[in-house]
């Protein structure tokens, strides 16, 4: 019986690897199928017969991220910290996961697709969708911490999150700038002196209350 084709030659693990770190590089229109393909060390009908197209290999590049270099922030986020501790971790970690020596700056969900062509919308769009799943990963953390009464029964989670998201990616675009990790902590710090305000802001009109609960901000508790 006739073989079916060559055996695949390189590992797909540590190709998509490389290829993930040069698309949080460059970007993703950027990117060149032969920058593509230098980095991972393989020819393009190899690239395509392992990953289909260059906007497939960046779909698994952006789900290798997440699931890596996204994985301590997951965790802070569901893990068993109080509200305040959470949002802490989830700044502080990425005060030093933006700045890591030998690997690129800045955040690739947020960096990777921001300004692209009508060709790159796919792309663009897809990283938006991480974006917004992210802030209502954070949201879900605020509302639980409202149910648990660690924050007033009507403060406005939304925004709260979409507050400290635009402080994370801020710091994403600051690091690419070439900001050092103390920077990005001293700004860290400025965004969690403003937990106690932006926590006793109340909802928007007409937002129900999400639990009962004392109507004050609680004293923060970090752990």
């Amino acid at each position: 019986m006739a073989a079916r084709g060559r055996p695949r030659s390189f590992d797909r693990a540590t190709a998509l690897e490389r290829a993930m770190e040069t698309f949080w590089t460059h970007g993703y229109e950027t990117t060149s199928i032969a920058e593509l393909t230098s980095a991972m060390e393989i020819n393009s009908p190899s690239l395509y017969a392992a990953f289909g197209s260059k906007e497939e290999l960046f779909r698994e590049a952006v789900a290798l991220y997440e699931a890596t270099e996204g994985s301590p922030v997951t965790r802070a986020l569901t893990d068993g910290l109080t509200a305040y501790a959470a949002v802490a971790a989830v700044l502080r970690e990425n005060a030093r996961a933006y700045t890591v020596d030998g690997r690129p700056t800045g955040c690739m969900i947020v960096l990777a697709a921001m300004n692209v062509s009508d060709a790159g919308a796919d792309a663009r769009d897809h990283l938006a969708q991480w974006r917004r799943s992210g802030v209502e990963m954070m949201r879900a953390r605020l509302d639980r911490g409202v149910q648990e009464g660690e924050l007033p029964p009507d403060a406005d989670t939304a925004t709260i999150a979409a507050f400290y998201t635009a402080v994370l990616q801020g710091m994403s675009i600051q690091a690419r700038d070439g900001a050092q990790a103390e920077e990005l902590e001293r700004i860290a710090e400025c965004a969690l002196a403003a937990w106690d305000t932006v926590t006793a802001m109340p909802g928007r009109q007409g937002e129900p209350p999400r639990a009962a609960g004392q109507s004050k901000s609680p004293e923060r508790v970090e752990g």
